[in-house]
Order: structure tokens, then sequence, then C-alpha cells
């Protein structure tokens, strides 16, 4: 590839980036129904018409945006030796850091999986399915080793996965304790899950 070849796919890959930026924010502003291409393309600072050369219906926006979530989600490297804190503290971590800091793009999709059924099983594909099966994976060798008891991990995985999903959902209806301290909710998470709601046992004298 030549340097003006390099250099025009630089600039085509940025406005593409820009016109899914905008798309984004009109989408979590006003809903994918109510936003219209030419509200994109004003915010991008754009001809509407030029948006229809990198995307062919606000649909393809969307499934950018979700294309977009999905590189972001990156696996942490975890060894099945970990014990089940370490994994569930590091993993909680890694699903939190995804979802709190993306707050725009799940407000622009969320309402649109619920009635597309081509985008929610692409946000399943993409975003849910890789994390419940690392969770699977881990607790099938937990228990393979005898740490864990004989459970449905995949139960397991979709029960952890909805928790997290639940606490989201509060947080973005305005919850404010979350808002201060979701820091804090992989480790918290992770302890109530391994140790449940009883007492810390007291150490014999």
């Amino acid at each position: 590839m030549s340097d003006i070849d390099a250099l025009q796919r630089q600039i085509l890959e940025a406005r593409r980036a820009l016109i899914v930026d905008a798309a984004t924010r009109v989408f979590a502003e006003k809903g994918f129904h109510r936003a219209t291409i030419r509200d994109i393309a004003h915010a991008a600072g754009i001809a509407d018409g030029t948006i229809y050369n990198y995307f062919a219906n606000k649909e393809s926006l969307l499934s950018a945006i979700l294309d977009r979530l999905a590189q972001q989600d990156t696996m942490p490297e975890i060894s099945p030796q970990n014990d089940l804190r370490a994994f569930m503290a590091a993993y909680l971590r890694q699903r939190i850091a995804l979802l709190w800091p993306n707050y725009e793009i799940f407000k622009a999709v969320l309402p649109e999986l619920l009635v597309n059924q081509d985008l929610r099983d692409l946000y399943h594909q993409q975003i849910l399915l890789p994390g419940m099966q690392q969770a699977e994976q881990f607790f099938t060798a937990q228990i393979d080793a005898g740490k864990l008891r004989r459970l449905d991990v995949a139960i397991v995985a979709r029960a952890i996965s909805g928790m997290l999903f639940g606490l989201f959902l509060f947080e973005m209806l305005g919850d404010e304790h979350l808002q201060i301290a979701w820091e804090d909710a992989p480790e918290m998470l992770a302890s109530l899950l391994v140790d449940g709601l009883k007492p810390e046992k007291k150490p014999r004298p």
C-alpha cells in the first residue's frame, strides 16, 4: 500500500469514526426512531449525503456503534488455577469497565435491542456471549478441580451478567449511590458472590 493510499484510508477511517461518534450522541439524546440522518450529519458537521458514502442507513450506524463496543471488550487473561475470589474480582472489574465508561453507547443501543432482532442477535454474539463463555470455562475448571460444587455453569454465568446489567440500568436511571460507589463494585460483588451475606467468621482465640 502506497503512502497516498494509506493516508486516504486514514482519512476515510477518521471520517467514519466522526460519523459514528455523532450517531452515538444523537441516538442517546433523541432515541433511534426520532433521530434523523440530518440530525447526525449536523452533529458531525458534514453534509447529509456524505453519511451515505459510509453507511447505508440508521440501522447500519447502530451496528457500527455495537462493533465499536465489541472492540473495547477485551477479556482479562485469567488462569483456571486462580482462586475463585481473584477471578470474580478481575472478571467483574472488566465487565464494569465495559459498561460504565460507555454509558452513551448503551443509551443509544439498548432501546433498539428490545425491538430489533438482528441487532439483538449481534449484541448477544459480540458482547454477551464471549464474557459468559469465559466465566463458564473458569467455573467448569474449578468444578473439575474440586474447588467448586457442581452447578449449571451457564446459569451461573448468566446470573452474574444479569446482576451487573441490572446495576447498570439502576445507574442509568439515576441511582445516586451507584454513581458514587461503582468503582468499589467489583470487589464488593466478588465478596458477595463468594462469601454470601453471612457475617465474617471471627478467628478463634
